[in-house]
């Protein structure tokens, strides 16, 4: 998809998605006037590249592409972000130059995007414009080393007919061990089920949550999901055996403006949140019937995903309020 009906509508209408935008950057302050014959500010000290060899901040050569999701593709060693805007998937290199992985005319606006090495496969949230409706959930299939398409499977269609008013929105994926694929609705607040030959299903549906927008989930080997609620700000845990056990996570606290999910290389769980910037590493010993807050890491403006790089976590930020911004990914220091 180009860019050709969503950058005049982004500020305003993606922040009633739930997909990871809710809440506005907040403006960056002006400068104060600088001093007469001030001297020259010292430059600072150059952080050090991270385990992956990636500098702690790559700004994009370009805007106007509006990256939600981002990932990291071990088997190229290679950042890969998703496009609202324009639907392509991008390879994000170190001095913030850009090449084209995946370009494919069904692609919408791509949100979550996750590389499952094992398979050669990257697996794509296909989601439509905010002005579309009933808008679209799809999920795109490539190879990860040829982006060439693999499968396009059409998640809407496993929801039958729509309630009148009613409208889907592709969000996040994750991937089993076994190569079933998993993605959130935030908009229908159900999770998608994808077997090995491209069959859809509704795994589980959400009902009479208040508030609830799903959003980010990730996979645990032992065999179930872990979901954010943007809404409410809290985590699900979904068996894959028995859906219908569903429970929400006993936090400490909210996880307020839950995005994104990741596990970093300790095995915490980290919950990206677009209101707060802050990343919080969670952690369980009761096979996440409860967790509790291990780490937290600070970061400015607002950031939607993150990825793992070896032991770092990088964000993005995808200036969604301003969307000719250069877009910024960046690794985030645990406190």
């Amino acid at each position: 998809m180009s860019i050709r009906y969503i950058l005049l509508t982004v500020a305003g209408a993606f922040l009633l998605t739930a997909c990871g935008s809710e809440m506005a950057e907040a403006p960056a302050p002006e400068a104060p006037p600088a001093a007469e014959e001030a001297a020259p500010a010292a430059e600072p000290a150059a952080e050090p590249a991270g385990d992956g060899g990636l500098p702690a901040r790559i700004v994009a050569e370009r805007g106007g592409f509006i990256p939600e999701g981002v990932e990291y593709d071990q088997a190229n060693d290679r950042l890969l972000t998703g496009s609202i805007a324009e639907g392509t998937i991008f390879e994000i290199h170190a001095d913030g130059s850009m090449t084209a992985a995946v370009s494919d005319p069904e692609l919408g606006a791509t949100i979550g995007i996750e590389a499952d090495e094992p398979r050669d496969r990257l697996l794509v949230a296909n989601s439509g414009g905010f002005g579309e409706a009933p808008g679209r959930a799809m999920l795109g299939v490539f190879s990860l080393t040829t982006g060439e398409r693999i499968a396009m499977v059409d998640l809407m269609a496993t929801l039958g007919e729509l309630p009148e008013g009613a409208s889907v929105f592709a969000n996040d994926v994750t991937v089993a061990d076994d190569g079933t694929v998993f993605a959130t609705d935030t908009r229908m607040n159900v999770v998608y089920q994808v077997d090995g030959d491209y069959n859809a299903s509704v795994m589980h549906a959400f009902e009479g949550i208040e508030g609830m927008a799903l959003n980010g989930l990730v996979h645990h080997p032992d065999g179930y999901l872990l979901v954010a609620d943007l809404g409410n700000g809290g985590i699900y845990r979904i068996p894959v055996d028995d859906p219908a056990a569903a429970s929400e996570v006993s936090l400490p606290e909210p996880m307020t403006g839950a995005d994104g999910l990741v596990w970093d290389s300790a095995g915490n769980l980290v919950v990206v949140s677009n209101s707060s910037g802050m990343i919080t590493a969670l952690t369980s010993d009761d096979g996440w019937a409860s967790a509790t807050i291990a780490a937290v890491g600070l970061y400015e403006g607002q950031a939607t995903t993150g990825a793992a790089v070896g032991d770092d976590i990088y964000i993005v930020h995808p200036f969604f309020q301003d969307p000719e911004a250069l877009p910024i990914i960046e690794r985030v220091t645990f406190q």
